[in-house]
């Protein structure tokens, strides 16, 4: 194949460039004569001495406890937690709410666990229903979540992390909607770069953001903790409760939103280092630390704020700080921009990834596969995650878009737990460093059916639309991998196009991912 000739002409080419001597491997692991590589090396060459241009795991445990708690944290739980009050019509049920939403998000990640330990690759959910259910189901699930649902909640995050930071130039209005999006662009823009450059930039973004979004959140209990103790606990009622079987449906449907992320670290578990300790080490501690930020948080602003006055709030951080902080409310503007622009670096870094693995699995376009043979970074697939992306910022309604497709997201999430007994009785003989107890993704599964199939009763719309969208992948499935023989020279005009892309961005497909078959989106192209 003429992409084939050209990955190993680039590979040729790269080695002398770097050292003069054609030894790519010398190159490639840091001057490691064993081909093994350190830990600070992008790529390893690999005991055979190959050259192979690999993700090198370079993810510590708090790297990973900040990915994951960075990606769950974003301008949800600052902007407008009125979701599951809405819904369930008193503090206490919301604050039941808010932690059962925190256990069963932390089941389905321990479920995760022994999945991602099992299934080594990176693409998380995508690669275990691969594995277990075959190309079709898997092709549904990373439909839904690249094109529509990794996007999208990039573009609004980056939206929500500029309209803060202009808040306080705009402070009688709100910041005009062009300025708002232009900056969204550049935060996605600085971001990509920093994704492009190197993964150790990427984490260390995400280590710092994620440590400002915690010191505000921290700064607020620590402030609602003060008012507990002068006694002002008059709003921790059960009063006006709504027992109605679809509200409270709906209300866990906010309240898990604002969990969702908790599955991001097993995206890119391919770049953690010994992931079989260092996975459920991340999950547990990152979502017990979410789960009690999240409840103190909510418990902090009922102790200054009525219900009343947390359901007229878009943005109950902000209305809670000026009540609060007096003249240095100012500050959570600030800390939410750093919040929304850590979570738009999680969701980048992490969705690429699933970029990558799809492509790996043929079900992308073949570039998307390829690594740059300078910086090691999947930079095809995080150039199309940010202009996807920028793409949505030029829809105005792209919310609604989210609200259509949440269910979709959570049903393919219990899809991907359903892997976990389906493959204990299918293939029992599988490595499995981590069992979790039968009962735990029997429980998720119970309580995905419950979260997703009484909404459609409640909000049949939406969620008619998140249907359409979901059979939208067939036709694409069909056309574009079910069908094998495509025309001649429809091979050859996306092989040019592939080549032309794999020297403007000097990429090369990594040695894992030989044997995967051409691959294009047409309107890709």
């Amino acid at each position: 194949m003429e992409t084939e000739a050209l990955n190993r002409k680039n590979s040729s080419r790269k080695s002398s460039i770097i050292n003069g001597n054609g030894d790519a491997t010398t190159k490639l692991t840091n001057g490691d004569a064993d081909g093994t590589g350190d830990d600070n090396g992008a790529a390893a060459g690999g005991a055979d001495g190959g050259g192979e241009v690999t993700l090198k795991a370079k993810m510590s445990l708090l790297n990973g406890c900040t990915v994951i708690v960075g990606s769950i944290i974003g301008s949800g739980i600052f902007v407008s937690p009125t979701g599951v009050l809405m819904y369930t019509g008193s503090v206490n049920l919301a604050l039941i709410v808010w932690v059962i939403s925190g256990l069963f998000s932390m089941v389905g990640a321990y479920c995760y666990a022994e999945l991602g330990t099992m299934i080594t690759k990176s693409g998380a959910d995508y690669a275990y229903i691969m594995e277990t259910f075959g190309p079709f189901m898997a092709f549904i699930r990373l439909w839904i979540e690249c094109m529509i649902v990794r996007p999208c909640s990039q573009a609004i995050v980056a939206l929500t992390f500029s309209t803060y930071v202009l808040k306080p130039f705009f402070p009688e209005c709100a910041p005009p909607e062009d300025a708002a999006r232009l900056l969204a662009v550049c935060c996605i823009l600085v971001l990509t770069l920093i994704n492009c450059w190197d993964v150790k930039w990427a984490t260390a973004v995400q280590d710092i953001f994620t440590y400002a979004k915690l010191l505000a959140l921290f700064i607020i209990i620590a402030t609602g903790m003060y008012q507990l103790y002068l006694g002002n606990v008059q709003y921790f009622t059960f009063e006006n409760t709504d027992a109605k079987v679809t509200s409270l449906a709906l209300s866990f449907y906010s309240g898990l939103f604002a969990y969702n992320g908790w599955n991001y670290l097993n995206f890119i578990i391919e770049e953690l280092k010994d992931p079989v300790k260092n996975l459920p080490r991340a999950i547990a501690i990152s979502c017990t630390l979410v789960t009690v930020v999240y409840v103190m948080a909510n418990v902090s602003f009922y102790t200054i704020l009525s219900p009343d006055e947390v359901l007229g709030s878009s943005a109950v951080a902000v209305t809670y700080a000026e009540r609060a902080f007096g003249m240095l409310a100012w500050t959570i503007p600030v800390f939410v921009a750093l919040s929304t622009f850590g979570a738009v670096n999680g969701i980048l870094l992490t969705s690429s990834r699933l970029f990558y693995a799809g492509a790996n699995e043929g079900q992308m376009p073949e570039i998307l596969t390829m690594i740059q043979i300078q910086r090691f970074t999947p930079t095809p697939a995080v150039l199309a995650m940010a202009l996807l992306s920028m793409l949505y910022l030029t829809v105005s309604d792209i919310f609604a878009l989210i609200n259509y497709v949440g269910f979709a997201t959570w049903l393919s999430i219990g899809v991907a737990v359903l892997c976990l007994p389906w493959l204990r009785w299918a293939q029992p003989n599988l490595p499995r460093p981590i069992r979790v107890p039968l009962v735990f993704p029997i429980v998720y599964l119970i309580a995905t059916i419950f979260v997703t199939v009484v909404p459609m009763y409640a909000s049949p719309v939406e969620t008619g639309y998140g249907i359409l969208m979901i059979l939208s992948s067939i036709p694409v499935y069909l056309v574009f991998i079910a069908w094998k023989n495509k025309p001649i020279w429809f091979q050859k005009t996306m092989g040019g196009f592939t080549q032309a892309l794999q020297k403007l961005m000097m990429v090369v497909r990594p040695k894992a991912a030989s044997k995967v078959f051409k691959f294009a989106f047409s309107f890709l192209h």
